[in-house]
């Protein structure tokens, strides 16, 4: 008789051989590394765009030039000027990469990121202070 470590009937094929485990439904296997939405001063914005499971697409920003802010419930489409804070990593501040929930510094006054850039295409924010 012969013994496998740890695997079980469903793990043998059917000369009694090993088969290898289906990985592509496991978390490490999703995504890649996340599009580095930096602030773009000189041109206009770019996207990327790539491939999901399912066959559907995303959207991420790779370099951002105005931000969609949220005024007295009206919505504006403001230049951004600098990356202030960002609670994901603080060297992002200093490489003006936004993320969700960084602080950065618009013609209107100060906003936070409430969109992923990386995920949604677009960056959407609220006003903070004037």
């Amino acid at each position: 008789m012969v013994q496998y470590h740890k695997t079980s009937k469903t793990k043998a094929s059917g000369s009694g051989g090993k088969r290898k485990t289906s990985k592509d439904k496991s978390l490490v296997n999703y995504g890649g590394f996340f599009s580095r939405s930096r602030l773009e001063k000189t041109k206009d914005a770019s996207y990327k765009t790539r491939r999901t499971k399912g066959g559907s697409t995303k959207i991420a920003v790779s370099r951002a030039v105005y931000a969609n802010i949220v005024v007295d419930g009206k919505t504006k489409k403001v230049k951004i000027i600098n990356v202030k804070n960002n609670p994901a990593n603080r060297d992002y501040a200093r490489e003006n990469i936004m993320t969700k929930g960084a602080l950065i510094e618009t013609e209107a006054g100060m906003a936070k990121v409430t969109s992923r850039p990386g995920q949604h295409g677009l960056i959407n924010a609220i006003l903070v202070k004037k």
